[in-house]
């Protein structure tokens, strides 16, 4: 693993672990600082200095126009849902928008009954996908890479996977929409908000949901990280309500240090980022996850334990179908 995010990963600081239900959460901190000022997608969306829109008046489903009219670079956080214009879509892979810049994003749709405009720009839905779902799509983003160097998602696994939670949590949407199973399970997902806090200085959570370690999420900046906590704990929230059939068990904080472990003996794989710095791609027995590095310092990180039958369940059936290796 390279020695700039392995550094990031042995200086993580444990505060006490938080539970509601059958999630659990331990905040992550780190004495790394001086990392590149940034402003996250709903601050630039907010100070509209960021306007998001098709690439063109007929639309392309895993393309998506981003103008950032800032002074500062933008981070737009993998998984993170944009809701509008043709249909809703969420973000691929983690960008570092450029200062002043026009970019071609890549995304992947999350709304597979609706291509009709209902607004010419894109907003920020408040939602990232589940982490499960995050993981499928991650994974079969990396294929795409180690491929063709495009950050492509396999379009039919991602709606499948949007489909299946909607089914889990008896849910229904006209238009197959992700952020209406999220409406729908508002007020359970605000009890889990209620819950957890963002505590001083915190820059990433790590999970549990009955019990056992789901993965984690780091983001370098603690006033981005803010921001987005209430995003990312509703994603894990999500995931945790579709497991809550299960008899939750109690976290045993012994096993994160272990976990960070498994994370610090990935492989890697390094490309070339959309925006700013370089995207690294990671693999371990049990392990998957990915990094965006810029000026020697880790902007964003999030890596997710895989279970032997979500590696023979889409991911596997995606390999096959594309004639992708699986060594």
């Amino acid at each position: 693993m390279d020695q700039i995010i392995k550094e990031y990963l042995t200086s993580f600081e444990f505060r006490e672990l938080q539970h509601f239900e059958n999630l659990g959460i331990i905040p992550l901190l780190t004495p790394l600082n001086k990392t590149p000022e940034y402003l996250t997608l709903k601050e630039a969306l907010e100070k509209r200095v960021l306007a998001i829109t098709e690439v063109s008046r007929e639309g392309s489903v895993p393309e998506l126009k981003v103008k950032n009219k800032a002074k500062k670079p933008v981070l737009l956080l993998d998984g993170e849902e944009l809701v509008g214009a043709k249909q809703n879509r969420v973000l691929n892979t983690t960008i570092l928008l450029k200062e002043k810049s026009e970019t071609v994003i890549p995304v992947s749709c999350t709304e597979q009954g609706r291509w009709s405009y209902k607004s010419k720009e894109l907003s920020d839905s408040g939602t990232v996908l589940t982490p499960k779902l995050r993981l499928i799509k991650a994974q079969t983003v990396s294929d795409s890479l180690e491929d063709s160097r495009e950050y492509r998602s396999d379009q039919g696994t991602v709606w499948e996977g949007i489909h299946d939670i909607s089914e889990e949590t008896g849910t229904h949407s006209r238009t197959g929409a992700m952020r209406d199973v999220y409406e729908a399970k508002r007020s359970d997902l605000d009890a889990y908000l209620k819950a957890f806090t963002c505590v001083p200085h915190q820059k990433g959570l790590l999970i549990f949901i009955n019990g056992k370690i789901i993965g984690f999420d780091f983001v370098s900046l603690e006033s981005a990280f803010k921001v987005l906590h209430p995003k990312l704990v509703k994603s894990y929230a999500m995931e945790a309500l579709i497991e809550k059939k299960e008899k939750p068990k109690k976290p045993k904080v012994k096993e994160a240090k272990s976990f960070i472990e498994e994370v610090a003996a990935c492989e890697e794989k390094k490309y070339e980022s959309v925006g700013k710095g370089w995207d690294y791609r990671f693999q371990g027995k049990d392990v998957v996850g990915s990094a965006l590095v810029f000026q020697k310092k880790v902007i964003h990180m999030a890596f997710f334990r895989i279970t032997e039958s979500e590696k023979t369940g889409p991911i596997a059936g995606y390999r096959r179908r594309k004639g992708f290796r699986t060594d």
